[in-house]
């Protein structure tokens, strides 16, 4: 058998002992910063499956330029995550969305770090519209606790 059926093999194999294993049932939990609405939201900031962490779009409703704006986001983004259980070093992916495609160099330059020596995937796009309102940014995370 070559390495990579091996490789193939071994993993097929956690992953079966796992499911077998498996003594909760994985479930939504959505996670609150107050009690539970009395009529359904439109959406949920945060929900939970698994070790898994879903956060919204987080954008920024102050005064100020891109730099401003991407600091306030992922200042938020990293109380999110914390309160949650998780942090900055482990988000799986970012979605960014721009309002102004000409502020990606200078959102980058903030950007960068943030998320320690080994960033997550990224998707960055500039959008027509952001409905967060005067945020020249959101950015939405996957992370693990």
């Amino acid at each position: 058998m070559n390495t990579r059926r091996k490789l193939i093999a071994g993993a097929v194999s956690a992953v079966a002992a796992t499911s077998a294993n498996a003594k909760t049932k994985l479930e939504k939990k959505v996670i609150r910063s107050g009690p539970k609405p009395a009529t359904p939201p439109l959406f949920s900031g945060a929900v939970q499956f698994g070790n898994l962490l879903f956060l919204s779009g987080v954008g920024y409703h102050k005064e100020g330029d891109i730099t401003v704006h991407t600091e306030g986001v992922l200042a938020e983004i990293k109380k999110q995550l914390e309160a949650a259980g998780s942090s900055m070093n482990k988000v799986l992916k970012c979605t960014v969305f721009l309002a102004n495609g000409a502020d990606y160099k200078a959102m980058n330059d903030v950007f960068r770090g943030k998320f320690g020596d080994d960033p997550p995937v990224r998707t960055t796009v500039a959008a027509a519209w952001i409905p967060t309102g005067d945020s020249l940014l959101e950015i939405d995370v996957i992370a693990y606790v």
